[in-house]
């Protein structure tokens, strides 16, 4: 397992300096070389030239948010990641890895829930680096393996939950929105531990019935609408009816029998449960005529 340490480096604006006096002392000895035809001091200054130019190329620039992983010989020594001018060893290899906040969206993915339903899914999943060690030397491509395994994550997740809740209190991925963007969250961070990735955020953004299926799930969804509905009205009606005939018999405003009771009360079932406007019919006789 690698894991990430700091490289070591010097501040590169003073070796800047140092190396630009000498380049250009290493130009005035060539010229004096010449001119003089003096051997050993053109190959000196030839020598000098060499060195200094290979010593430029460890300078490196470090921009904020951003990382340098330094290899040398294929040893990995250290990560660059305060931002600024530095220099490292000419001779290795400086990988550039980015620290900032990144996010993709998956694809729409084809998938049957828990209850066996064909369903379409997609995740916004947001992410950053925070091990470069693991990021460059545990997977191939980090990126790639990020969007694969998130991918991955959603599948597992939809088949593990219905899309609907069938009971009160069941989980399900269009009812419970904030605990499934957790479990996904959680879900997606095991799979991309080893890569050096921290998952900042994972929410479903695409949640649909797949389209074979779109139309008689939405009649489903109505007809338990419309049940919901129902028992609702039904529960209110036999509360008012169970109300009014308290109401009559403290009162005392009338008395009625059994036979008439249960008609008063169909009567009222009736007016109260209905989805159409009652029709009133005007008693012009007795009492029970």
């Amino acid at each position: 397992m690698f894991r990430e340490k700091k490289a070591q480096a010097s501040s590169g604006l003073p070796l800047l300096l140092l190396l630009t006096v000498v380049a250009i002392a290493s130009i005035v000895g060539f010229v004096f070389a010449i001119r003089g035809e003096v051997v050993p001091l053109l190959l000196f200054s030839l020598l000098v030239a060499v060195v200094d130019a290979v010593c430029f190329a460890g300078l490196q620039v470090v921009n904020p948010n951003e990382a340098r992983v330094v290899l040398l010989f294929g040893t990995y020594l250290g990560t660059l990641r305060d931002a600024g001018f530095w220099w490292v060893n000419p001779f290795t290899v400086r990988r550039r890895v980015s620290l900032r906040v990144r996010n993709f969206e998956s694809a729409k993915l084809k998938v049957n829930d828990h209850d066996g339903n064909p369903i379409e899914i997609a995740a916004v999943v947001v992410w950053k680096v925070v091990d470069t060690a693991e990021a460059m030397f545990q997977v191939e491509n980090y990126e790639n393996f990020v969007h694969v395994q998130s991918e991955s994550a959603v599948r597992t997740l939809a088949t593990l939950h219905p899309y609907d809740a069938h009971e009160e209190g069941e989980l399900s991925l269009r009812g419970s929105t904030l605990v499934v963007a957790d479990l996904l969250k959680k879900e997606i961070q095991e799979r991309l531990a080893q890569a050096g990735v921290e998952v900042i955020e994972a929410r479903i953004s695409h949640l649909a019935y797949a389209p074979e299926i779109a139309q008689a799930m939405l009649l489903r969804q109505q007809a338990g609408a419309v049940i919901a509905a129902r028992s609702r009205i039904v529960q209110g009606a036999v509360s008012m009816v169970e109300m009014a005939l308290e109401e009559l018999a403290r009162k005392q405003i009338v008395e009625l029998d059994s036979e008439r009771k249960a008609a008063m009360v169909s009567n009222l079932l009736v007016v109260l449960c209905s989805d159409r406007h009652a029709q009133p019919v005007v008693n012009a006789g007795s009492l029970y005529q």
